[in-house]
């Protein structure tokens, strides 16, 4: 599942999201994937069954973000 970068929701915001949004996620995981989405304009969030992306990817669109679900 992959973060996309907005110009909108502040730093902490994104890092507050996916601490409530990803189970088991570190603060410094959530840090390191906030920075790398602002900095590239993406970042994968997780690689996990589809059922369990899809929940994550609806979290955090709940909280204003972009998340998109790529199978691979």
């Amino acid at each position: 599942m992959i973060l996309h970068n907005d110009d909108v929701n502040s730093m902490d915001h994104v890092v507050r999201s996916l601490l409530r949004s990803v189970p088991g996620l570190s603060t410094k995981q959530a840090v390191g994937i906030m920075l790398e989405a602002h900095n590239t304009g993406r970042a994968v969030v997780l690689v996990c069954p589809l059922e369990l992306a899809e929940l994550v990817r609806d979290r955090l669109e709940s909280f204003g973000l972009t998340a998109t679900i790529e199978q691979g």
